[in-house]
């Protein structure tokens, strides 16, 4: 499968009791915790999908979860992607990260290699542990959508 160009972000959120809290997952292959993220395949028919097989295959969310788009979007350098930037070409610099949430009932999670740990926590903490400020940028962009009751987080 090659790589297509570009990624996805996906936020997983819980509500209880009035409470919401963030999913972060800590990476097996650095000390950098961040969201689910991942790159789409050529084979994937959407950028949609791309984001429901990332949640599934990293942290087997449930591809019928009700995924959410959020406006955020950023750009990523391709010297992430020496294999696939082989593929893409020497001029592609940058790729499009979109971003998303998804609301889940069961807190309990399986992760893939790709992480060691998960954290549910709220925003505060979520903002102090995240490595990429693309990761923070999405995260205000959803905890204010629920605060507006955009996105019913609470309910």
């Amino acid at each position: 499968m090659a790589r297509a160009k570009y990624q996805v972000l996906v936020i997983p959120f819980h509500a209880e009791n009035g409470k919401v809290r963030y999913c972060l997952f800590h990476r097996s292959d650095s000390e950098a915790w961040q969201f689910i993220a991942g790159g789409g395949e050529d084979e994937d028919g959407s950028i949609f999908e791309t984001a429901k097989r990332e949640m599934y295959e990293e942290a087997n969310i449930n591809q019928d979860s009700g995924l959410l788009p959020l406006e955020s979007l950023c750009s990523v350098p391709t010297y992430c992607f020496e294999e696939a930037r082989a593929h893409w070409g020497k001029d592609c610099l940058v790729i499009p990260e979109y971003s998303f949430a998804v609301r889940v009932e069961d807190c309990k999670l399986q992760l893939s290699a790709e992480h060691a740990q998960y954290a549910w926590v709220d925003y505060d903490t979520a903002v102090r542990r995240l490595k990429y400020d693309s990761n923070r940028t999405a995260l205000w962009e959803l905890d204010q959508k629920i605060k507006l009751g955009i996105i019913n987080g609470l309910g």
